[in-house]
């Protein structure tokens, strides 16, 4: 999802007999990342059936961890990747939803956490402060 805010910015310019309004625009494009919240277990089929045309990522985050709350803005401040979807699973909320994805993708429970699901399959994950947006996207296309 991109948000679009256009500023004006106004400047007067002499002319031979009149002041002139010169009006100039700015296009300021803000990237935000636009996470699909993961909730349910059905979910994960889904995710794996996508996967097969578009790489997926899951994202488990703890809110009550500090290093969790800086992989997510680091996330939040790389450039948002077009052709990949990244779900967002509260690992408080949700705890034994992480426990199954754990189990499905035959990875090692850890928070926070990335997996990249490619052809039904984790092709990649990594936790704490080695989660990083160009490493997803470089892996998403290998």
């Amino acid at each position: 999802m991109h948000v679009l805010f256009l500023a004006v910015v106004a400047q007067a310019e002499e002319a031979q007999d009149a002041q002139v309004l010169k009006v100039s625009y700015i296009n300021i494009f803000v990237l935000i990342m636009h996470w699909i919240p993961l909730t349910s277990i059905d979910q994960i089929a889904d995710i794996k059936k996508l996967s097969k045309t578009t790489p997926q990522v899951i994202f488990k985050h703890s809110t009550r961890c500090s290093i969790s709350s800086v992989a997510k803005n680091r996330l939040e401040k790389g450039e948002s990747p077009k052709g990949i979807y990244f779900y967002y699973l509260d690992l408080i909320q949700y705890r034994s939803l992480s426990t199954a994805i754990a189990e499905h993708f035959n990875v090692f429970h850890e928070s926070p956490q990335i997996l990249l699901i490619k052809n039904g399959e984790c092709v990649y994950d990594e936790s704490h402060s080695s989660i990083m947006m160009d490493d997803i996207i470089e892996q998403s296309v290998a």
